[in-house]
């Protein structure tokens, strides 16, 4: 056999046979012949969980046999970057996310499966870093490791992509107050489209569980108590984010949170435990999951913090199998919460955190978020004591392992930067969140007509602690770094009126508290102008100097305004102007007096 380089030619089988033919092989011929050995050749050496050509089965089969058990666990393993093991600076975080990526950070560990809220919280400059970032990992993890798989790259998406330069929505209950099935299909499609665009392959924390209590901070995440409502925003956000086709460059997993809900606690505080019956379970928490996973096809759930029922969810098989896996016939991954394999410690349901690694992975988490040594050395040494089967290892492996194959990362893992900032935040993107704005906005009161004003009106008073305060417009689970300009309710009334009027701005009090007393600033402001505008509500951005009182880990006691807000409103009032009251806040509020006074009342 002659050879051309390093690929053999079978020359005898091609032309020596027939010796009563005389044959000259051409250039052309030759060079032919060397392309489709070569590609043969090549198809031959290439493994088969690379080759596209091969069914998914198949591929994840041969790629799972050449793992070793700490490249599995690896696999497992997706950090939110704001975690403390991972750094304290931004730079050391990045080199964390390499070394991690690479599977250099420890020898008990393969290389990382992914990670959670890097765009947000270390990539805050904005989409080209973003998107340059993430193809370094991609980079790193295609070309330096062992087995060259990708990485799946997580993030925030409750009202909008949660990092820098990304289009911002309005959160949960003012998505739910527009009723508008098609804009909000709109919405999460645009917050796919912009994720995907800088390297982002899933979007979570869309929290699809009912409000039961008004008290809780996170209410404002949701979109609705009303479980057919919410089943159907539900059904709009997975066509809106996950289409018909997971490998196209515009559309992104759904990460439902928090499965199967957290908004019923018996003390009325988050994350306490649930005691709910059969019937609750399934009449109010469970139809938005069954909507979006089994009518819909959602890949992605996060597992709530509670026990329900006194069994703590990251360790019930029966959540997280029976019903999820069996009876919605999910195919996608189960996420830890925050921390959440911990709770099955200090809920008392694990001893330590080996304990925990075992009990969650035979309940069904397939992902830990939080870097937890449940997920880390001690369940190998499970494994490897008898103590755990490797197959549910394998099982938890091959789950993250479609996830990134159904996506195509294995084909393509790298984004365009170019068409990312193209994309990210573009004009139509644009419009469609002011679409949103405008359409949640809910007329509560409008006696004799107050309402709308004239452009033509000489005077305004503008009065209030979320009247001029960016922030509080935003709501929970935005962006670090907003590089938006914000307009705030001071700065759109004075875009509205005539050069000629005269707008009167006064704080008037803080959300919280009492050390900001301009009260009598604010009356002789309102008695001198033609109707007084009150913005009051409650305070999402917190500060060192002045606490949040909603959001995440901000439950309430009382509905009431806090701090001064409603003594405010009332001398407002009493000074005969007529009054409008906007009401920015993320859950409902006892508003009694107002309701009863004040002609107008906007909730914004």
């Amino acid at each position: 056999m002659k050879s051309i380089g390093k690929y053999p030619l079978p020359m005898q089988g091609m032309i020596s046979r027939e010796k009563s033919v005389s044959f000259s092989m051409s250039k052309s011929m030759l060079t032919l012949a060397l392309i489709l050995y070569s590609a043969v050749f090549s198809h031959a050496e290439q493994p088969v969980y690379l080759d596209s050509l091969e069914s998914v089965e198949q591929r994840m089969d041969d790629l799972l046999a050449r793992m070793t058990l700490e490249e599995k666990i690896g696999q497992m393993n997706m950090p939110c970057s704001y975690l403390g093991a991972l750094g304290r600076t931004h730079e050391q975080k990045r080199e964390f996310a390499k070394k991690f990526t690479e599977g250099t950070l420890r020898e008990d560990l393969g290389p990382g499966g992914g990670f959670f809220t890097l765009a947000n919280h270390v990539l805050d400059r904005g989409t080209k870093q973003q998107a340059e970032f993430f193809n370094l990992l991609q980079e790193i993890a295609t070309q330096k490791t062992r087995l060259r798989i990708p990485l799946l790259q997580t993030e925030e998406g409750t009202h909008g992509l949660m990092c820098a330069d990304a289009t911002i929505f309005p959160e949960g209950l003012a998505i739910g107050s527009t009723w508008n099935l098609d804009l909000i299909e709109k919405m999460y499609a645009i917050a796919g489209r912009e994720a995907r665009a800088v390297g982002i392959h899933q979007l979570f924390t869309l929290v699809i569980e009912p409000i039961r209590d008004p008290r809780l901070g996170r209410n404002q995440e949701a979109y609705s108590e009303d479980p057919y409502l919410t089943s159907c925003i539900a059904g709009a956000i997975v066509k809106g984010v996950q289409g018909n086709d997971l490998s196209a460059p515009d559309k992104c997993i759904a990460g439902f949170c928090h499965y199967p809900g957290q908004s019923q606690p018996l003390s009325g505080l988050e994350r306490g435990a649930m005691e709910i019956s059969e019937w609750t379970l399934r009449r109010v928490f469970l139809p938005p999951w069954e909507t979006a996973i089994k009518e819909c096809g959602a890949l992605g759930v996060m597992a709530t913090y509670p026990a329900i029922d006194g069994i703590a969810t990251h360790a019930s098989s029966y959540l997280l199998t029976d019903i999820l896996r069996h009876e919605f016939g999910f195919e996608g991954l189960v996420l830890c919460e925050g921390g959440g394999l911990s709770t099955l410690v200090y809920e008392g349901f694990a001893a330590n955190q080996k304990e925990a690694g075992i009990l969650a992975l035979n309940a069904g988490v397939d992902v830990g978020i939080s870097y937890e040594d449940a997920y880390l050395k001690p369940l190998a040494q499970s494994v490897r004591e008898g103590l755990v089967s490797e197959d549910l290892i394998d099982r938890a492996a091959r789950r993250i392992l479609r996830q990134k194959f159904r996506l195509g990362l294995f084909e393509k893992p790298f984004v365009n930067v170019k068409r990312a900032e193209d994309i990210v935040h573009r004009r139509e993107h644009q419009d469609i969140a002011y679409q949103a704005a405008r359409e949640g906005i809910v007329l509560l009161k409008n006696e004799n007509q107050l309402l709308p004003l004239s452009k033509d009106i000489g005077s305004i008073a503008v009065i209030g602690p979320n009247a001029d305060r960016e922030r509080n417009l935003l709501g929970d689970y935005t962006s670090i770094n907003v590089t938006q300009d914000i307009v705030t309710i001071l700065e759109g009334i004075q875009s509205k009126v005539s050069q000629d009027a005269t707008i009167r701005y006064v704080e008037g009090c803080n959300v919280v508290g009492d050390d900001l007393n301009e009260i009598k600033e604010a009356r002789r402001a309102a008695s001198e102008s033609d109707v007084a505008i009150v913005v009051v509500g409650e305070n999402e951005w917190r500060t060192p100097h002045k606490k949040g009182t909603v959001g995440e880990g901000y439950d309430a006691a009382t509905l009431e305004l806090t701090g001064m807000q409603q003594e405010l409103v009332k001398a407002v009032y009493d000074t005969g102007t007529p009054t409008v009251v906007v009401l920015i806040n993320g859950r409902p509020l006892a508003t009694r007096w107002i309701a009863g006074h004040i002609p107008a009342i906007v909730e914004a």
